[in-house]
């Protein structure tokens, strides 16, 4: 295979969803698996809609993803660019002018559904002559140009789909240059491609007729077609599909609900594929799993409850330096013995905070029956304790108060966190010590 150089294409004209974040994990896992490179492209050539903080979200929302990308460029800064295609193209003829306007064009796309025809443009703008056009622009219009497709099948092997082609005479002529002169998606997209030397275009479903166009566009511009591949789209549980400007499921908004990166990272491409959803240490473990011939070809459903257990997961495998500095940066200056014994009892790793308190106090004990309690500190064994401490001790305290089961456990762990549950105490009692725990023992808050 071509060592990959594989890009993403997001326009800042709003907050990335989960579905943007599985076309840009596919193109960057892609390219990780095979040691490639991968390109950020903002496509922002939409003055109108395109946002200097949508920009500065996206590289926020990536590098929270941990995507690193090798090269990032702005479309903006380019225009240079697609202006000399354009011009090579009308040199070779395959760009025409074209005067409807909107309105125009849309009477004509209604009376050919209401006859049972293709909303196909019907290439009328052809038929023009020189007196014509010049009259035409004599009144105030202003061309739009299409790019003229040769009536055939264009044919492709598609990374997720397999052989794949488009029948172009069903297609209407793309426009690929505005009546103010500016761009739509289609020409900057080619031309980017084929000047950055982009080797693989993975993206989604949506976009296969796009496919036969383009490469009829980079054909006609001399250069090679790169490798395609369109992955399957994601919609909610509900089966909606998603979109930046409802703000579903929005990487921002699902960061800052605390879940982990690397479950969203795993949900969103390992759904809707052979490969079953499981917890990854690393994206370098989640590159080595995703195989898009594994992809299914029916719409994949994100379930944001799916995802919560599959965060949770991801946490309880994490080890100590996968995570000791982001608690330090939550104030907890936490241990690796600290991190074993709690990180089972997370959902988030901000509630690391409450057993933190737990270990290091202070804490209100809860004491119900005293005369079990001062038992229980009587038998409290000398330290340093260790994992065996807590055993001993309990099988200590059973055989000198008769007590066993529930009886037994549930007051010791009241009073030594306050708290009816939690973390193994084996693990716990350690952190605790000896002092904190005859003080809590007593009913002290300490």
């Amino acid at each position: 295979m071509t060592v990959p150089f594989v890009r993403t294409a997001p326009s800042p004209t709003g907050y990335l969803h989960i579905g943007n974040a599985r076309s840009i994990l596919f193109n960057w896992l892609f390219a990780r698996r095979h040691g490639g490179r991968f390109l950020l492209r903002y496509d922002d050539t939409d003055k109108a809609r395109s946002k200097p903080e949508f920009a500065e979200a996206i590289a926020e929302d990536l590098a929270w993803l941990g995507v690193v990308p090798d090269a990032s460029i702005k479309q903006s800064e380019r225009l240079g660019l697609y202006d000399e295609a354009a011009a090579t193209l009308r040199a070779a003829g395959r760009l025409y002018p074209c005067y409807e306007s909107a309105d125009e064009l849309d009477r004509r796309r209604k009376r050919q559904l209401a006859r049972g025809l293709p909303p196909v443009y019907d290439r009328a703008a052809l038929k023009l002559t020189a007196a014509d056009r010049a009259a035409l622009e004599a009144s105030g219009r202003r061309p739009h140009w299409r790019f003229q497709l040769d009536w055939e099948e264009i044919g492709w092997a598609d990374l997720v789909r397999g052989p794949s082609h488009v029948d172009c005479a069903s297609l209407s002529d793309p426009v690929v240059v505005r009546e103010d002169g500016t761009y739509p998606y289609t020409l900057p997209s080619v031309v980017d491609d084929v000047d950055m030397g982009i080797t693989h275009v993975i993206r989604g479903e949506d976009h296969v007729t796009n496919t036969a166009v383009q490469i009829q566009i980079i054909q006609a511009l001399g250069a090679a077609v790169p490798v395609f591949g369109h992955h399957n789209l994601l919609t909610t549980a509900s089966g909606e599909g998603l979109s930046k400007r409802l703000g579903h499921l929005s990487l921002r908004g699902l960061r800052e609900s605390g879940v982990e990166a690397l479950a969203v990272a795993a949900l969103s491409v390992l759904v809707g594929s052979s490969d079953a959803v499981r917890p990854v240490s690393s994206l370098d473990e989640l590159a080595g799993l995703v195989d898009l011939a594994h992809v299914s070809r029916a719409p994949a459903k994100f379930d944001e409850h799916e995802l919560e257990a599959l965060s949770a997961r991801t946490l309880h495998h994490f080890e100590f330096a996968a995570v000791a500095e982001r608690l330090r940066a939550l104030g907890i200056p936490a241990s690796e013995p600290f991190w074993l014994a709690v990180r089972g009892n997370l959902d988030r790793l901000s509630g690391a905070g409450v057993w933190w308190r737990v270990v290091e106090g202070p804490i209100e004990p809860l004491v119900v029956d005293k005369a079990f309690a001062a038992a229980a500190a009587a038998l409290l064994p000398p330290e340093p304790f260790d994992q065996t401490s807590w055993k001993s001790w309990t099988q200590a305290v059973a055989a000198a108060t008769g007590t066993k089961g529930k009886a037994l456990f549930m007051p010791l762990r009241q009073a030594l966190t306050g708290r009816d549950h939690g973390p193994e105490l084996a693990a716990l009692l350690p952190l605790i010590g000896r002092e904190k725990a005859l003080k809590r023992l007593a009913g002290e808050t300490a």
